[in-house]
């Protein structure tokens, strides 16, 4: 498999999450230790001068404590250089382990190399040789998550559930980080036709 040459870096939580996206990617690749870049002033202006340099994306484990790290960064470096990428929720346990995370979810390093690439795919990573995706489309909005039921409404929870699930994306995501990744994933006709088909 030849490796794709993405021009943003990418932040990961561990070491086994680098090994893993190595094999199929040629770009620097930073681990956050876990926790570790909460405390770590050095690595944190390390990720803030790629994200200057070269734009950042972000591929966490889909639990939790991934979304606290994507969180803390979130907050702690310029948003406009960030994209962000989003494994499934898929259950199991890394054949390294004993036992399965406390959600019984596979991280990052479990993941299939086609599954990442699709990650960082829908996260628009800058893939060289490939023509940017068209972003002259104007984004969707938080009014739009309204008109379509995803935001605002008693069964909205439920219908972004059922949606994320039907896109293969982790169910933890609030109403905001749904938006960012739906203005990556899908126009506004195969959004409105996958919700017609997630409410039937």
């Amino acid at each position: 498999m030849n490796k794709l040459k993405i021009k943003e870096a990418i932040v990961v939580e561990g070491r086994y999450d680098k090994a893993a996206l190595s094999n199929i990617v040629d770009t620097v690749i930073v681990d956050t230790a876990g926790f570790g870049v909460f405390s770590d002033g050095e690595k944190l202006a390390l990720l803030r001068r790629l994200a200057q340099a070269r734009g950042l994306i972000v591929l966490t484990d889909s639990d939790g404590g991934g979304f606290l790290i994507r969180n803390f960064l979130k907050s702690a470096i310029d948003p406009g250089l960030v994209k962000h990428a989003y494994i499934p929720d898929v259950p199991g346990k890394e054949r390294r382990k004993k036992s399965p995370s406390k959600e019984g979810l596979l991280g990052v390093e479990g993941m299939s190399p086609e599954i990442l690439e699709a990650a960082l795919r829908r996260a628009g990573a800058t893939i060289d040789g490939e023509a940017p995706g068209a972003g002259c489309v104007p984004p969707l909005t938080k009014a739009e998550l309204y008109e379509l039921g995803l935001a605002g409404r008693p069964d909205s929870a439920a219908r972004r559930a059922a949606l994320q699930k039907a896109l293969d994306l982790p169910a933890g995501l609030t109403a905001n980080a749904l938006l960012d990744v739906l203005n990556v994933l899908v126009t506004r006709e195969e959004l409105e036709g996958l919700i017609g088909l997630t409410q039937k």
